[in-house]
């Protein structure tokens, strides 16, 4: 079976519509959201197809999205489209509450 950006396009579709309605994201509209699918569905195919032997996924990510191709018994691999949680908000920890964590 031949991979390509469109084998997977109801995926990418279901994750629009998911990111659209639910997610809010101070970085990107549902368009770049739209194109960032698509780039990372390429970058996800390709190292799906040149993953070493012993490996059965491909992966491909940017701070906001993660897509994972996973090896299947069938011809079309899975695929998970996942939406990585961060807020812009969140206050960093200073050093020194760091240094009493160790």
């Amino acid at each position: 079976m031949q991979l390509t950006v469109d084998t997977f396009a109801s995926e990418m579709a279901a994750a629009l519509a998911g990111y659209d309605r639910h997610v809010v994201c101070l970085d990107k509209v549902p368009e770049e959201c739209a194109a960032t699918l698509q780039s990372l569905m390429g970058k996800a195919i390709h190292a799906y197809l040149n993953r070493a032997p012993e490996m059965r996924h491909g992966i491909a990510l940017d701070r906001h999205v993660t897509i994972i191709l996973s090896q299947s018994e069938g011809d079309r691999p899975l695929c998970g489209i996942y939406f990585n949680l961060h807020s812009p908000y969140t206050k960093k920890p200073s050093p020194r509450a760091k240094a009493r964590k160790v």
